[in-house]
Formats: C-alpha cells, structure tokens, sequence
C-alpha cells in the first residue's frame, strides 16, 4: 500500500484521480493490515506531511496518517514513540532542521491522535523538557506561535512547578526579541497573529497559575528596563500588558517605583519603553499602565525621571496622535504628561508647531471617531494655553485653528490643571533642560530664566532696548569690579555680543535682587526696576560725594558726551520758591539714571476758601498710573486714594516712594478677576490724563490751611514741569480690595498709542498765592471740581468749562505737549500678582542714532477721539503718525520686524498690531510697565534751558578691552560646551542612556521657565492654581 501511495503522489495523473485513489487508499485503513505495512504507510506519511514538495502532497499525508492511526492506534504508538518525538525536537527530520515549524505541526497532530492513549503520557513528559529548551533558543514568532497553539490545546506539554515559572520568564524574554521587518500589510497582520497567540497563551498559564504572573512581570521590566546598548526589545511585549489583572497596578507599581535596588537610569528606559508601546496596535491598557508608572514616580518624587521621559518622548507620543487604531490610548498618555508638567511650558512647546496639522487632518479624514476626538484634543490645547499664557507668538495660529471649536470654561480649566499636577515640590526636584537652540534669527540674546525671574528679565531686555541708556552704559569707563553699573554694563555687553542664545545672568540677579525678594518666588517687576534705578542713582551720587571729597583722586566714572549746560533738577522736599532759572547753568551733577529717567512733578493744593496755592516738587523716575473708578463704583462716596493718585510716582532716591495698595499680601486662593466690560477700551492718554486730573479734598481729607489755620476744602492737582528722556509708565492693575478682602487684578485691555504727547508746565514763580482775583478755579459749587476730578471723560459742557477755566488760570504759564514714542512694554500674563509670568515687546531700533520715529520725521495729528485736545494743550493725547513718501507701509514685511518679542529664553521679531491686540486674543495678558522716549521736535524747548544735546550717543560705543576680553573668553568657553556636549550626547547615542541631555552650562540649572522650584527656594507644591507660575 505504501508503495502505490509513493507511486501515485509522485505520478503524472491529474489531482482529480489522485483524488480519487487517495481516497481508496483511506477507505482500505478500515481493512486489516499488517504491522509492517502500518509501520511503513506511517514512514511515508511522515515524510510527506514534514518534506513533502508541495501542499498537495503534505495534505495526502495528513489525510492518510490519520485514517491508519485512527484504525491501527496500537501500531502508531509504537510508532510516535517518545524517542521518535524526542528525535524530531532534538534533531529535526531529515533535512528539515528541529526548529522549523512544520515538525511542531506534526506533532500537534499526533498528539491529538494519541490523545487517549497511555504512552501520550510520557510523550508529555518529554514535551515539557524539550519545549523550555526550545524557547530559551528564542525561536522565532512563526515556531513560538505554533509552538503556542499546540501547548494551548494541550495543557499537559507546559512545564510546571519551577520549571514552569522558568517557562514563563523564558517565554517572556523570547518575545522581546520579535521583530518585524516586514512592511506589506499581510506581513504586518501575520506577525502580529503570531504575536497575539504567544501573549495569549501566558494568560492561560496565569490564570491556571497565578504563582506564575508576578515572576513574568519582573522578568519584562528587567527586559524593558535594560541599557545594555547591544539588545532593543520588541514592543511585542506590550500584548502582555492587557492580560496582566488591572486589580494589580497600585500594588506593582508601588513596589516597583519603591525597590532601592532599582537605579534611576534603568527606570527611565523602562518608562521610555512603555511609552513605545503605545504603538503596538492591539494592545489594550498601556495608557492606563503608563500614567499608574508616572504617578507613581511622582508619589516618591522620581521628577528627574518623569522629567526627562517627558521631554525625551512627548514628541513620539504626540506623532501616534494620527494614528486611528492607538491615538486614543496615546492622547490618554499625552494629556497626563502635558497637563503634570507644570513647572515649565517646554514640553508642550515641543508640540505646539504639530497642532495645527494635526487639527487640520482630524477635521477632513472623515472617521466617525476624529470629531469627538477633535474636541478632546482641542480641550487639552487650550488647558495647556491657559496654562502657560505669554506666548502669542507660539499661540496665535493654534488660536485661529481652533477658534469655531468649543472653549471649556476657567472653572473647568483650573480642576483639570489641579487633578494634574505633581502632588509635591521641593528643592530636590530637578529642573527641565532647555533644548539646544542657535540663536535667533533677530540676532538679539534671550535671558535664562533663573527661577521666577521673568520680572528681572523683562526689565533688564527694556532697560536694554532704550538706546540711550544702553550707549551711555557702555560707554561709562568704571573701575571696581563690585559696582552694580559694573555688572549691568557686563551683562548689556553679554547682551549685545555674546554667541549664546540665552545668557544667564545669575551675577547680576546676585547683586540687584533687592533683600526683601525671595529667591525663586514672583515678583513685581515696577518694584524690581525702582529698586534698580535707585540702586544705579544712589551709587553714582555715593561716587560724586567721593570725587568732591577727593578731588585728586581718578574718577570711577567718566562720562563720554556729557553737557555741562544740561539742566539739573535738584530735589526739593520743603515747601519753597520752585524757580525755572535758579540752577540751569550750573554744572550738570545729575546722574545717568536723573539725566535719562528724571522728571519733576509739582504738586498744587489750592484752599478753595482762600485761595492761597502751595506748590512741592518732587522727582520721578516712573509715573504710576492709577484706572479711574469704574461705572458701578461711582456711586462711592470716596474718592481716588491718595496712594493710588498722589505719591505713587517712583523716586530717584526713594524718599517718596510708598508701597502700592497692590502688594498686600492675600491669600493666594483669594484671586478675583475683574470682569472686562463692553466699554470702549481707555487709553494710555486717558490714565495719564486722570493723574494729572484735579483732585477735591474734603471730609476726612480735608487739608490743613497754614492761611486759613484750618481743615478746609481744596482741590490738589499735579503738573510734569520737566519731562523725562524716557517716560516709564506704570499700569496700576494690582491693588487689594480693603472693604472685600480680596486681591484684584484688572484685566481692562488698555490702547497703548505708538505716539503720544505729554503736557508739561513750566514752574510758577511762587508757592503761596492769595489773591482771589486771579483764581481761575473759584467757584460756588463744588460739583464741578469734584466732577473734573472723578470723571475721566466728562460731558461736553464740562469740557468747554474746563477748556475755559483752563484758558483763564493759565495766564503766563506755558504748556508744552512733548511728543513720546512708545519703545517697550513690559506684558504680564495671569491673574494676580502672586502668579504669572512677565514678557516684553521692544522697538526694534533699527537707525545709527537710534532714532526711528522721530517727530520732525512724521505729521502728527491727532486721533479722532482726541480731537478735542488741538485747543487744550494740557492735557496728554495719543498721536496718529502719517509716513511720508519712502517709509515702509505698516503692512511692509519691515512693519513686521519693526518690534521684538522677548519671553526669557525666546526672541522673535513681531510687529506692533501684535502688541495692540494681544489682550484682546488673550485676555489674562495686559499691559503693565511701558516706556516711552521723548523725541526732540525742532525748534522747541522743552524744559526751558538749553537744549540737552548730551542726552544722545549717536553711534554703538566702542566695546572695551576688559568687556571684550570677557566676552571673547566666555565665547571660546561656549564653543567648548558645545564640542563636550556633542561627544556627550555620541556616548549617550552608543550606550542608550537616558541622563538628562547635556545643554550648555547656562541652561544647567535653574530651568529656562518661571516655577517655585526654579530658585531652590520657591516653596509650595503645584496643588493650588493660584501658585502656578512658569
């Protein structure tokens, strides 16, 4: 019978009467026969079914080895004998080597023959042995899934006991090494089949024994968790994860993330592991697995992992996002590593360039999924915007993107942010690396933010941008290394010259943070520029006492361009004559910070019964610029306070200056947001019309007549009789509500003109005034003083009245408008001022002089709602500035580059409309501190004296050998960091360790980012959203 099988497989007939025959053959097994023949038919067989040289002859195989052992069962197993199994395992078959698969086949098969037979038994026994060596050989997918398929049907073949637990591990590791090269689909949804049966049948061993699970799962985080650099593993491995019982998470990963023994750099490839297997396509339960392991990392504080991880693979996570079959898992995994990391905006930046593309192609692939999807990813975009606020630049398309989609609410915003964020904070806690980054392309260098020290570096970037200041800086020749202007002249040279990005300036914050900051906490950055300009003025005036003292002694400071008829302006704090003429040609002995920031204000209180007139002068380097009182608070019996109108104006010396209302402390929990309202928006002019606004003084602030020798009823006003080189004004936005307890903030959205005028008085020539006659403000009512004192805008009558009595009471004072060109705004971003974050905008100073706009250059006119303002000088008005022929079109791509953007680290170029519309498009960033700079217009006199040509440097100053000596040493240096971080990072490449990525030592610690731990000594967690600051 054999022989006539043999012959007719072999034979040319058709497959129908090979058919045909075969099936005689089969029918004949029911017949009996002989041992011999039973023992070759099963020869044959065998060779058929595992060399046979087609399909048709391996399925002749089957068919007939299955009929003959089926009728002649005691000859097969004498046949398939535990040797002959043994054999094949072993040896393989003939040609056929012992680990391809068609030898598992076949013994699957005869084992579903032999099922009931007694020698299946030690058959088994010989299976289990012989299976645990197979897969410690790490066989390929292909014979590990039949080798599955086969112990899956037949239980008895898997080893047990301890050897079972060895199966498991083994079988563990043995996926670790599936790979797959292929690229056609069927390839793909073989291997993955393949994959799938192996992950499979280790579930069943788990259940049927649960001794088994947890020595599978150490075995895969020693493989996941492994940096020899010459083994990858599959993320095959994540099949595993979606049988392993959820029940069990919050006790392995509390275990894991607590063994001592488990080092740092192993942890972090375990986790940068995991998160690959968000791309395995049917793995069920990674996310949650994942966000189990980043938790807990944060419960026992592991932040250098979770920070690294995040900034290493949030990218890679982001990129499954356009995948249908994983981006729900992946966004799951993206949402928890966005919205934990709250101590810096860089890993969310590291995706903002994506977003857009990815809200483009959800919005036209047509899945019935991606429109669900859509609102779930936009919602975790404007958490992250909200979040860290201040960068319109990144935002402003996403914003456009996603402008019809719906915007979840504040309320909402703040408990996702809070259920987010790492639980704790401290010292320990490692801080984020900025990426490596060439300069910008604006060739301006960004400050590293040093813990919360964006108000540092916003006042440093504007105070940098003022042309004037910074020629003058530069070119002062200083000795003594301790001086503050010492160091501010380094980091303006750092500045200007440096080849980093971003330059640190921790020697400067050093010596200029004023003792009560607390290192690493947010501050006030008004507060931190008085502080400043007090500091450079005092210094100076300490080094003149010297000089004069001394006079043979080198000066430590020598002025280059300085005029000696430029006018002073002593500081008078008495009540006597304030004469135009007494010192104007004396000697100039004003410092840099009086020369360029100085200004003068005349406080009048007129005695509305006699009207005697008292006059005090007093400095300024700021005006602080208080909102009028709203509609709904009109109705108060009280006025504007005397610390938000009259003595809140900075001091050169700080002799005048009172704290603001604004920096009482209140809990930070207490944050109101003062709705922003319909109204037209005020102006910059406005505020600076409502401070120079007469004031009445009555009731509890009546004021004491040395005339009267009683409390009488006044009225107070203020006039600048000298105006600054550059005008710094201050946005009174923080304040405390006494009567409700409560810090505010007002978001108001201020128009801030590129141009404006100042009114500015020349002194009167007395200080008590008594006669009645001359009084231009004496009348019967007092509703019309208190209305010009409390309306910012008043009625048309009113201001004819005005106008009138303004014509009658100037007589022979001149009023000057003093044109000012808008050069920096400072921006802050947040709610309170316990929070947030400070940016600025700066001109672009393009020309030598550093001049851009000057008034002589343009036809001012002004604006259509200060129309009013041609007949009344006094009064400040914004400016509408008419290019003449050649100049650039403020569409031009040079309107564009005409301001720059500086956020920390970050310089852009931007353009001015930005500046205008950014409260409007985000509504938590408004204007604070802005600086204007006064342009000479020909022909005119501003301050009475002569005219001030030593305020101008007309070119950059030559840098100095000790600056560029500096600069030239710390250039080389950077140029080293970045050769080491280079080789740095090729080690890193060759042995796949995962330590923070080497970023150039300025960018070492603190972050780049404004946070509580920045400084090391920020305090709080991250479990309040008033104290989230970056």
């Amino acid at each position: 019978m054999d022989k006539i099988l043999e012959g007719l497989v072999s034979s040319d007939h058709s497959v129908p009467v090979k058919r045909a025959i075969i099936k005689k053959v089969v029918e004949a097994a029911e017949k009996g026969v002989t041992e011999e023949q039973c023992q070759a038919l099963f020869t044959l067989t065998t060779r058929l079914i595992l060399v046979g040289e087609d399909a048709f002859q391996k399925q002749v195989g089957f068919q007939v080895l299955e009929a003959y052992a089926r009728y002649h069962r005691p000859e097969f197993e004498r046949y398939f004998s535990k040797d002959f199994v043994l054999s094949l395992l072993q040896q393989g078959y003939s040609q056929l080597d012992h680990k391809d698969p068609a030898i598992i086949d076949y013994i699957h098969c005869c084992l579903r023959l032999l099922i009931s037979c007694p020698s299946v038994l030690e058959i088994f026994s010989v299976v289990q042995v012989e299976v645990l060596r197979m897969v410690c050989e790490r066989p390929d997918p292909a014979l590990c899934a039949r080798l599955s398929t086969m112990l899956s049907d037949f239980v008895q073949c898997i080893p047990r006991d301890k050897s079972g637990v060895l199966f498991c591990q083994q079988l563990v590791r043995t996926i670790s090494y599936f790979h797959c090269f292929a690229s056609q689909e069927r390839e793909l949804r073989e291997y993955v089949g393949q994959v799938t049966k192996v992950s499979t049948l280790l579930q069943n061993i788990w259940k049927s024994d649960p001794t088994t699970l947890l020595p599978s799962l150490q075995e895969v985080f020693a493989i996941i968790s492994s940096i020899d650099p010459s083994f990858d593993p599959s993320i095959a491995l994540a099949s595993l994860v979606q049988h392993i019982p959820v029940q069990m998470i919050t006790v392995l990963i509390k275990s894991l993330t607590t063994d001592q023994n488990v080092k740092d750099a192993n942890m972090t490839k375990a986790l940068c592991r995991m998160i690959d297997w968000l791309s395995w396509p049917l793995a069920q339960h990674v996310d949650t697995w994942v966000i189990a392991l980043l938790k807990g990392l944060a419960a026992v504080q592991k932040f250098t992992i979770l920070i690294d991880v995040t900034l290493l693979k949030i990218e890679l996570v982001f990129s499954r996002l356009w995948y249908p079959i994983v981006r729900q898992g992946a966004l799951t995994v993206l949402s928890h590593m966005l919205l934990s990391f709250q101590h810096s905006p860089e890993a969310f930046h590291l995706v903002v360039p994506h977003v857009v593309h990815l809200v483009q192609s959800l919005r036209t692939d047509g899945l019935p999924t991606s429109k669900a999807f859509l609102l779930q990813f936009t919602e975790l975009i404007h958490c992250m915007m909200y979040q860290y606020s201040g960068f319109p630049d990144l935002y402003d398309h996403i914003v456009e993107a996603i402008k019809d989609l719906p915007k979840p609410g504040e309320e909402k915003i703040k408990l996702v942010l809070n259920q987010s964020a790492w639980t704790s904070q401290s010292n320990s806690f490692a801080s984020g690396h900025l990426k490596e980054a060439g300069k910008s392309e604006t060739g301006k260098t960004g400050l590293v933010n040093l813990g919360n020290t964006c108000y540092m570096n916003s006042i440093i970037q504007t105070l940098f941008m003022a042309t004037d200041f910074r020629r003058h800086v530069l070119s002062l020749h200083l000795n003594g290394s301790n001086m503050l202007m010492k160091k501010l002249q380094l980091l303006f040279a750092f500045l200007a010259h440096t080849q980093r990005a971003a330059y640190a300036p921790r020697n400067f914050l050093e010596a200029s943070r004023p003792p009560w900051f607390n290192m690493g906490s947010q501050q006030d950055c008004s507060e931190y520029l008085r502080f400043l300009l007090d500091r450079l003025h005092e210094e100076e005036k300490t080094l003149q006492v010297l000089e004069s003292a001394q006079p043979k002694v080198s000066s430590h400071i020598e002025r280059n361009g300085k005029d000696p008829t430029c006018q002073s302006s002593p500081e008078d704090t008495g009540e006597s004559s304030l004469t135009g003429g007494e010192t104007m040609h004396e000697p100039d002995k004003r410092t840099l910070i009086e020369r360029l920031f100085g200004g003068k204000l005349i406080t009048s209180i007129r005695c509305m019964q006699c009207n005697s007139i008292s006059e005090k002068g007093e400095p300024f380097t700021d005006l602080s610029l208080a909102f009028c009182p709203s509609a709904t608070a009109q109705h108060r019996p009280e006025g504007p306070s005397e610390e938000a109108k009259g003595l809140c104006q900075g001091s050169v010396n700080g002799g005048s200056e009172n704290p603001d209302p604004g920096s009482v402390k209140a809990p930070a929990n207490s944050v109101h947001v003062v709705p922003v309202t319909n109204e037209p928006p005020l102006s910059v002019p406005d505020l600076v019309n409502y401070f120079l606004a007469p004031e009445i003084l009555d009731e509890e602030n009546a004021y004491f007549c040395e005339k009267c020798i009683s409390l009488q009823r006044a009225e107070r006003s203020l006039k600048v009789v000298s105006a600054p080189e550059y005008l710094i004004l201050t946005l009174l936005r923080f304040s405390y509500d006494a009567k409700c307890h409560v810090r505010r903030k007002i978001l108001d959205n201020v128009t801030i003109p590129s141009l404006m005028r100042l009114p500015v008085q020349a002194p009167s020539t007395s200080t008590q005034c008594s006669s009645s006659t001359s009084s231009p403000l004496q009348v019967d009512s007092p509703e019309s003083s208190e209305n010009l004192a409390k309306k910012l805008k008043p009625s048309q009558k009113d201001e004819e009245e005005g106008e009138e009595q303004q014509i009658n009471r100037g007589g022979d004072i001149p009023v000057q408008s003093v044109p000012y060109v808008l050069c920096s705004v400072v921006m802050h971003s947040g709610v309170s001022s316990e929070s947030g974050h400070y940016y600025s905008y700066g001109r672009n100073i393009s020309g030598a002089d550093g001049t851009q706009h000057p008034a002589s250059c343009f036809t001012l006119k002004e604006d259509l709602g200060n129309s009013q303002a041609e007949s009344n000088p006094s009064t400040c008005s914004s400016l509408s500035v008419l290019p003449e022929q050649g100049d650039p079109l403020p569409n031009s791509g040079q309107e564009a580059r005409d301001w720059l953007l500086f956020n920390d680290s970050r310089v852009t170029f931007t353009s001015f409309q930005s500046v205008q519309n950014i409260t409007n498009r985000f509504p938590k960033d408004t204007a604070y501190v802005l600086m204007y700079r006064k342009q000479e217009v020909p022909g005119q006199n501003i301050n009475g004296g002569p005219k001030e040509n030593g305020m101008r440097v007309s070119a950059e100053p030559p840098l100095q050998k000790e600056l560029l000596d500096a600069i030239i040493k710390d250039n080389k240096l950077y140029l080293q960091e970045q050769e080491l971080n280079a080789r740095t990072q090729a080690l890193q490449a060759s042995s796949s360790s995962c330590s923070f990525r080497p970023n150039g030592s300025d960018d070492n610690n603190p972050p780049g980012s404004c946070g509580p731990s920045g400084g090391g000594g920020g305090g709080g967690g991250f479990n309040t959203i008033s104290r989230l600051v970056f």
